[in-house]
């Protein structure tokens, strides 16, 4: 049966071994090749490849022109280099002719009558124009094809509760009007049932498909031991045959008729389809089209946890409850220590794991030559203001589309690798101004938005206004590494952020020697979805992150920051005296910091790296904060730092026993932890502290950042 809004049979005639047809729902070409032997094969592929491949023929027009007539060699190697999109670039490598004799089609549909001669197995049109128009017609076509949707995120074309009935709506989606194809790849063999005898087809993948009787048959008929072999009503009638397909479906299994067979089936025959199974039903979709619905839930670090050790990634639950709630206090995090420990590792596995696509995050590598904000940010086209150059990292697509209303409860990650490759305040001035001023980055001057072409090519413009909010759904996290092609962050800088660093411990080298799963992060995906195992956490991180307080709460909040206020002016006074004291802002995220890791991990207690280490569970909270907050700005002489890092080791131990201490002890507490090791209530902030002291006594200056 021919669709009459793109009728390929003028172009074809009895002989052609190249067959093309517009299905009725879905907006697809099915395409035949008969092959060798004349046994015919069928592929499917969207109008939207089709209409891609145009475009990249368009766009790429000087490597095409001089192969208008087909020579298959040429044909695959212009299409496998220049074809993106992933369904027609599989398919012109393997389908080469089918594919160009169907494109060739397309160019005469739309610019016919005036190519009406051309024979399209053996001859393409190049002219620009003609490319032209069938874009613009194809387009047209293409808007008028919507997938059979529910309102719901799956946007599906065929979906089930029932697996019998989900194959049969699936087969005849893309063989209802050709069910020759499906028999030609059957072995047929005698059978009998209830005494009467049929014919049974064997097709190339599934045993026992289809049932062909010369006369109607009903239930009982087609039942055998009280169950019903066959659906009641034929599939196709031929010569006064009857063909019935099977409902003989199974759907889990290892079964020859089985949901992962036939989800193997359509996959590999229509490339650009997918099916899923959520929960009980069953869907057929376009393959990147469409995505299951996700229930969000509670937010989990745990589960985080779990998925790490699952794919090869070894971060203590402490690191990662450090990380997570960090995150949620304020979105800007650096992470910092020694090269090849985990950093960018870390924040790429996070990202995956709780978003629902790859459009939601990018890993940037800083340029050293980075000098100004466009690199981020992008600008206007010098010789033509009315577009503007967005940058080819992705990053300023990622912030348009995390300001977008309806991703608002979606994170977003913007990860800069190696941030201090360059100044950091040359090309993030404008992060850093907006996110404490909550501006908005100025992006051009025009009133209305001005048109961007995207990376991958003018057709996907998108539109750049002259203002953008820092959206409460984005997270920016920078790696920093040390060394002398770097710079230092300057004390603006490390004010606005939690700095977590990384170090590798005797018992993390251990452990990785022990472990015995390899490095995947793949597993943090979904296997059929690609969606992040983590992704129905999405919108409660975000929610935890901009969680607003009422008065009650702040009554109840305040009496559980009696011991962190009395201990933040302890550490004030000793920061003072080197200048490195801290403002209200940084009081203000501590605290905050102070309860989210509670509230990102309520088993802290419990979790057994903490036992006999922290007795009391505020001191692990408040432990974070000192090293997060308070020592990164620390840096200088040996003349101006060594007596307050002493006074700062003092207040990492029991106030009992500091208090005590006299100058002498004082002296030694760099020397002696081992004697009174029990007494330290700080651990990760002594340790830290003690590094600094022995590297300012042996080389004369000392900074939190170390190599």
């Amino acid at each position: 049966m021919t669709n009459n809004l793109l009728d390929f049979s003028q172009f074809e005639n009895t002989d052609s071994k190249f067959t093309a047809e517009l299905e009725k729902r879905g907006g697809n070409i099915t395409f035949s090749n008969s092959g060798k032997g004349g046994n015919k094969k069928y592929f499917n592929l969207s109008l939207d490849s089709f209409l891609n491949c145009l475009k990249d023929i368009k766009n790429n027009i000087s490597e095409f022109v001089g192969h208008e007539g087909y020579v298959e060699r040429d044909w695959r190697d212009l299409g496998s280099q220049f074809f993106n999109d992933g369904p027609a670039n599989a398919q012109i490598t393997v389908q080469t002719k089918p594919m160009f004799t169907t494109l060739s089609k397309i160019i005469m549909w739309a610019n016919s009558p005036l190519l009406k001669d051309i024979d399209p197995e053996q001859y393409i049109n190049l002219e620009i124009s003609k490319i032209e128009l069938a874009i613009t017609k194809l387009d047209e076509l293409t808007d008028k094809f919507k997938p059979v949707t529910s309102n719901e995120s799956e946007e599906a074309q065929i979906s089930s509760n029932s697996i019998r009935d989900f194959s049969l709506m699936v087969f005849k989606h893309f063989y209802k009007d050709n069910w020759e194809a499906v028999l030609s790849e059957s072995q047929t063999k005698n059978s009998t049932i209830k005494g009467k005898e049929y014919i049974i087809y064997d097709h190339d993948w599934f045993k026992n498909l289809i049932g062909k009787f010369d006369k109607p048959q009903n239930k009982e008929s087609l039942s055998s031991a009280n169950t019903i072999r066959f659906f009641e009503e034929p599939i196709y009638i031929k010569d006064d045959k009857y063909y019935y397909f099977t409902t003989q479906w199974n759907a889990n299994g290892e079964y020859n008729l089985s949901f992962k067979n036939l989800k193997n089936f359509i996959e590999n025959r229509f490339p650009s389809y997918i099916l899923l199974q959520d929960g009980k039903t069953f869907i057929l979709t376009l393959k990147g089209n469409c995505k299951p619905k996700i229930t969000q839930i509670k937010f989990d670090s745990e589960s985080f946890q779990e998925a790490c050790k699952n794919s090869g990634l070894i971060y203590k639950p402490e690191l990662i409850t450090r990380y997570i709630a960090s995150l949620t206090t304020k979105p800007f995090v650096l992470l910092s220590g020694l090269s090849g420990s985990g950093k960018t590792k870390l924040a790429e596995a996070f990202a995956k794991w709780i978003c629902e696509s790859d459009e939601q995050y990018t890993l940037i590598p800083v340029g050293a030559d980075w000098t100004n904000r466009e690199p981020l940010l992008g600008y206007v086209n010098a010789l033509d203001n009315k577009e503007y150059i967005l940058p080819e990292n992705g990053a300023l697509k990622l912030l348009i589309e995390a300001n977008n209303e309806v991703n608002k409860d979606k994170p977003y990650f913007l990860i800069l690798d190696e941030m201090n490759l360059s100044h950091v305040e040359r090309y993030f001035a404008d992060f850093l101004s907006v996110m404490e001023s909550k501006n908005e980055f100025k992006l051009h001057s025009t009133k209305t938005n001005l048109n961007s072409n995207d990376i991958e090519g003018f057709e996907n413009a998108i539109e750049v206004p002259n203002a953008l909010t820092w959206p409460k759904n984005l997270y920016v996290i920078g790696t920093v590494n040390i060394d002398e092609t770097t710079y230092m962050f300057s004390p603006k800088v490390l004010d606005r952020a939690n700095v977590i660093e990384f170090r590798v411990s005797d018992t993390d080298l251990n452990d990785y020697f022990e472990s015995v799963i390899p490095l995947d992060m793949k597993k943090l995906l979904d296997d059929e979805t690609k969606i992040g195992l983590g992704a129905q956490f999405g919108k409660d991180f975000v929610l935890k992150s901009n969680e607003e307080i009422d008065e009650e709460t702040k009554k109840t909040r305040n009496k559980n920051l009696e011991k962190l206020n009395t201990e933040l002016k302890e550490f004030f006074s000793a920061l003072q005296d080197v200048g490195a004291e801290f403002g209200y802002r940084t009081v203000s995220e501590i605290q905050t910091l102070f309860e989210q890791i509670e509230s990102i991990n309520p088993n802290l207690k419990k979790i057994d790296l903490f036992s006999n280490v922290y007795p009391i569970n505020d001191n692990f909270k408040i432990d974070v904060a000192i090293m997060q907050k308070l020592l990164p700005k620390l840096h200088g002489s040996r003349n101006k730092l060594v007596g307050v890092l002493k006074v700062l080791a003092t207040l990492c131990y029991d106030r009992d026993l500091s208090k005590a201490f006299n100058d002498e002890q004082k002296r030694d507490i760099f020397t002696n932890t081992d004697k009174i090791e029990a007494k330290v209530i700080y651990p990760i902030s002594l340790n830290k502290i003690t590094r600094m002291y022995n590297n300012v006594i042996a080389n004369g200056f000392t900074s939190y950042a170390e190599a």
